[in-house]
């Protein structure tokens, strides 16, 4: 089917929710015969997302910057490792290589990411679907702050709408399959 992008934290730290989260993510994206494309991490969320995709028979792709690699945190595991030279190398990457992006909770490297894929199709150098995973809540003051950017014109509304928000793994993998051209 299609190569799906989910950007998430990778801290070691998280509570269990989050992995429980990032998990059953990777295992609903293997049952309906999507692949995985993540950070290339073993920890955290993003070791969670792959190890759940790959216990349900689905393919894993990681793609991770060296130095990473170097902090031992590669996802070895992974179907395919792609490493790369840098953090800016490794998200045109992930890019290039997915036909979609599903954004779970996470911190600075996570926005990092949604934004950067949110941007580019903004300016319509891609239009592939994105999905912010909004689980308990965890979006909504970004959300209620992008929101008011588009108020007060910073950003265009369509560039909002480029945005999809779900609620539930299978809201957000739904309407990723939705989209999918």
């Amino acid at each position: 089917m299609a190569a799906i992008c989910v950007f998430c934290a990778s801290s070691r730290t998280l509570d269990q929710r989050f992995l429980d989260l990032a998990a059953e993510v990777g295992a609903e994206l293997a049952r309906r015969g999507h692949t995985l494309v993540s950070g290339g991490g073993c920890v955290g969320m993003m070791g969670a997302v792959a190890d759940g995709a790959r216990s349900a028979g689905g393919p894993t792709l990681g793609v991770i910057p060296q130095a990473l690699v170097d902090l031992e945190v590669a996802d070895l595991a992974s179907d395919e490792l792609l490493v790369t030279d840098s953090m800016a190398s490794r998200k045109t990457v992930m890019i290039d290589k997915s036909d979609a992006f599903l954004t779970l909770p996470g911190g600075l490297g996570t926005l990092d990411e949604l934004f950067e894929v949110w941007t580019t199709a903004t300016l319509a150098l891609h239009a592939k679907p994105m999905v912010v995973l909004d689980a308990d809540g965890f979006y909504r003051p970004l959300l209620d702050w992008l929101r008011a950017l588009t108020d007060q014109r910073f950003l265009k509304p369509a560039g909002l709408d480029l945005l999809t928000v779900a609620h539930t793994v299978e809201e957000a993998l739904t309407a990723l399959e939705s989209r999918l051209t």
